[in-house]
């Protein structure tokens, strides 16, 4: 087969890996916004609000290992299946949430959907890595997926905010049940499109299934730092947008700002905006660009943001486009503290890709363990944020945001220092 020929088979995989990519934001996002509804519907503290993305976030580091093997064992299509089928079964216990009216049952439900989530990160990021043939070209790929990932993600907020409407305080998981039914028809229909899908298995073979390999993924120290380092990327993108709906949603008594739903949701979506337009441009510039250097540039601008967020007094405020509670479209005076935490979505829009790509280069056969591992770790994004929540409760929505700056200190650390690959005598062939 010649490389033309190749090219043109591998469209449609990529145009399933990307839709995944979509998949995976969409199921993931619907958190956000249900995180204020059971803080109003069930009276919880801050804290408690954020079990939703913990229950989502804390099933990878059960299923993160397992997807891995799975990978190995069944292949990329298979895996992606059975993930589809376990995201609308999760999808459906949070839809059962509703009409029982329990805190409980919906956490299981964000649960089971964080295996699928899990399962699919799993399949699509070295199956892109892999079309793109690795190196900068493998990290454009991702960039790509990415940025059809944060479109999803803008959508979510804004959608489920528009449901909830002005009322906050009488939120209800019902009010969510237009968003949960399109995630279970996504499922479904990405489930019957790639039933019918060739994808390519460029490991799955006897012999790969049965190779019993010298050593494992954490013997090679940049995969190991670059793990944390994923652990703590996933913490600070979903903590920074995470915080930003209940800070401007919530009473002035509990350290809110009073905002309509919508509005705070059109907020929180400019920032899954921001990571699109990042992603594209990483994804325009990933071919020319190392993963290091983009690393290293946007974890340097992120520290710059978040901590222009902590020290900006709230009276002090900017104007943003935003949708409005009757989805008109328009300007609003929001806190300019909120503005440099959106802006924050341009730096972690290309973050998960360099990282990524920083962690498995060099691995050869040892990539799909792995990326199994490095799912493991995506748990941060469960984990980072309760620690962050549990702050907002002590000290303060805005005040907890230090938690992010930490973050983003060692993410630099790991794109001057820890990304190297020290550890080139290990056969990979």
């Amino acid at each position: 087969m010649n490389a033309t020929t190749q090219n043109k088979n591998y469209v449609l995989p990529i145009i399933m890996m990307i839709a995944l990519f979509g998949m995976i934001s969409f199921v993931t996002g619907l958190a956000n916004p249900m995180g204020v509804i059971v803080k109003n519907q069930f009276q919880t503290t801050t804290f408690m609000s954020t079990l939703g993305y913990f229950a989502t976030f804390i099933a990878y580091a059960f299923m993160g290992y397992p997807a891995g093997m799975l990978l190995q064992r069944i292949g990329y299509k298979k895996t992606a299946l059975a993930a589809i089928l376990v995201g609308f079964v999760g999808t459906g216990i949070q839809l059962l949430s509703g009409e029982c009216s329990s805190f409980v049952v919906y956490l299981i439900g964000a649960f089971i959907a964080g295996f699928s989530m899990c399962m699919l990160n799993t399949v699509v990021n070295p199956m892109l890595n892999t079309l793109g043939g690795g190196g900068n070209r493998g990290n454009q790929l991702i960039q790509v997926g990415g940025s059809f990932n944060s479109l999803m993600a803008t959508l979510v907020p804004v959608l489920v905010g528009y449901f909830i409407g002005s009322n906050v305080e009488q939120a209800n998981i019902k009010q969510a049940y237009p968003a949960i039914i399109l995630a279970m028809g996504i499922f479904a229909f990405a489930f019957l499109v790639l039933l019918f899908v060739r994808i390519p298995e460029p490991s799955l073979s006897q012999s790969s299934r049965s190779e019993r390999l010298p050593h494992s993924p954490f013997a090679f120290r940049h995969f190991v730092l670059g793990a944390i380092a994923i652990f703590l990327y996933v913490g600070i993108e979903v903590g920074i947008q995470l915080f930003i709906n209940p800070y401007m949603t919530s009473a002035a008594a509990e350290g809110g700002l009073g905002y309509d739903a919508t509005v705070a949701g059109s907020v929180v979506g400019t920032y899954w905006f921001l990571m699109l337009i990042g992603r594209l441009i990483g994804a325009a510039v990933g071919g020319k660009v190392s993963s290091k250097a983009m690393l290293t540039f946007v974890s340097t601008l992120g520290i710059i943001l978040v901590l222009a967020a902590i020290l900006t007094p709230t009276a002090q405020t900017s104007s943003m486009p935003v949708f409005r509670s009757d989805i008109s479209f328009g300007f609003t005076t929001v806190p300019l503290n909120v503005v440099f935490l959106v802006l924050c979505g341009l730096c972690t829009s290309v973050m998960w890709g360099g990282i990524f790509n920083l962690a498995v280069e060099g691995l050869g056969k040892y990539t799909e363990a792995a990326s199994g591992f490095f799912m493991v770790m995506v748990c941060g994004g469960g984990i980072l944020p309760l620690i962050q929540g549990y702050f907002v409760d002590q000290i303060g929505y805005v005040n907890s945001y230090w938690v992010i700056v930490l973050a983003l200190v060692f993410l630099l650390y790991y794109a001057l220092v820890g990304s190297r690959n020290v550890n080139k005598n290990i056969a990979v062939d």
